[in-house]
């Protein structure tokens, strides 16, 4: 820090934008959570549960040379039938845009429709890396056979198989990583963690409680805004008003005598409570909002507008 209070950082400090895109299921929350070494965003066995583009903020030395890495978690690319998935997909193109690097998620399944992301990334001058995860799941002679196609079908820096559920080759994805990061003064203070508020973490925390509890069109017709947050010495005070677009919808999340919901509010209040660290008081109320996923002034009220 100079005389003037202004920190300043060495010549050669580096610093960038990662964004990490690909189908929707193909484990980039749980490889964004590996690369941070935090918990920031959902993980869940169904599809499309990140909506938002979620950034998580790394700050290290490495070979003496100070770095910031910031990575976005993006929605998964899907065609789109709503407003909302018009929105989830606005937030992949600007995380597209504003990257240094881009790593290219796909996995060991894949089944040769992921046109729309080749698409997509043909158009940028960014330098992707490809990953192709869940090789624990996988033979030696599969992986290979992977590799191969891809490197025929797209014209990637890096091909790197990976599990990002037993961090396997993480280390690597790092070193390519850094190794591409441009010359630059941090973009976030080194104190933080993510671009997002603790409310931001407590509707996702909620919001992915629901995805575990629920069947069918439930999780994903709902939406959890948090309309009170307060924090007190010795515990967090959390209000939370959870959004569906039909009756029915309300009495499958409410269940018979409310059974449902409330043990939705135990499991989230105990991830709430690890993810915070401090006790949690949690109060839930269920709200019938009807085609909230098509109403624009809805979508900007919830943070889908970027």
């Amino acid at each position: 820090m100079n005389t003037n209070g202004i920190i300043e950082f060495p010549a050669d400090h580096k610093a960038g934008f990662v964004s990490i895109v690909g189908k929707p299921n193909v484990g980039k929350s749980t490889l964004m959570n590996q690369l941070v070494g935090e918990r920031l965003s959902i993980i869940t066995a169904k599809a499309q549960t990140t909506r938002h583009r979620i950034m998580g903020i790394l700050n290290g030395t490495h070979n003496g040379q100070e770095f910031q890495l910031v990575y976005s978690d993006t929605p998964g690319i899907i065609k789109p039938l709503y407003k909302l998935h018009e929105s989830m997909m606005s937030f992949v193109r600007g995380s597209i845009e504003d990257a240094d690097v881009v790593l290219f998620v796909t996995d060991i399944f894949e089944q040769h429709d992921e046109n729309d992301v080749i698409e997509r990334l043909q158009k940028s001058e960014v330098p992707v890396l490809l990953l192709i995860n869940k090789i624990d799941q996988a033979t030696q002679e599969q992986v290979e056979e992977k590799m191969a196609y891809w490197k025929e079908r797209f014209n990637a820096q890096e091909i790197i198989p990976i599990s990002a559920l037993n961090g396997f080759n993480m280390d690597r994805v790092f070193e390519e990583l850094i190794s591409r990061l441009p010359q630059h003064p941090p973009y976030f203070p080194k104190d933080e963690l993510t671009d997002k508020p603790e409310r931001f973490f407590a509707s996702e925390i909620i919001r992915e409680k629901i995805f575990l509890n629920y069947k069918a069109e439930v999780p994903y017709s709902s939406e959890v805004v948090v309309t009170g947050f307060k924090e007190k010495d010795d515990i967090i005070v959390v209000q939370a008003e959870i959004l569906v677009e039909r009756a029915t919808q309300r009495a499958i999340l409410l269940g018979e005598g409310g059974r449902m919901i409330k043990k939705t509010g135990i499991m989230a209040r105990e991830e709430l409570e690890r993810f915070f660290g401090k006790k949690v008081y949690l109060e839930q109320f269920v709200k019938v909002e009807p085609d909230w996923r098509q109403k624009e002034r809805m979508l900007k009220r919830l943070g889908y507008d970027e």
